[in-house]
């Protein structure tokens, strides 16, 4: 049985997923439909795991510090690539050259 809330945020998912795979010219957007797609999962094991009455929330907060690292990460490469290459376009890096 699923609620309006989880398919509400499997749409979103979906939606994020759609926007990262068409729209991935720049770097920052790339970065926040990705960020997009990890807040989803994480709403979506946050309402399944108190939906089940499991009280372990391990699974969902481990996945929202996956997150902020990834995001920590993209922000760095975002930096990097603005401050070598002077552009943050996903086609005009290549990234086999350093």
């Amino acid at each position: 049985l699923t609620s309006p809330t989880n398919l509400l945020f499997t749409f979103s998912f979906i939606i994020f997923t759609i926007g990262f795979t068409f729209r991935h010219t720049h770097l920052l957007s790339a970065l926040l439909c990705l960020e997009g797609m990890m807040l989803s999962v994480f709403l979506l094991m946050a309402t399944w795991s108190l939906s089940s009455n499991i009280s372990s929330f391990i699974l969902p907060l481990t996945v929202l510090t996956l997150s902020a690292c990834e995001a920590g990460i993209g922000l760095a490469l975002l930096i990097a690539s603005a401050r070598t290459h002077n552009t943050a376009n996903l086609k005009n890096l290549n990234l086999l050259q350093c």
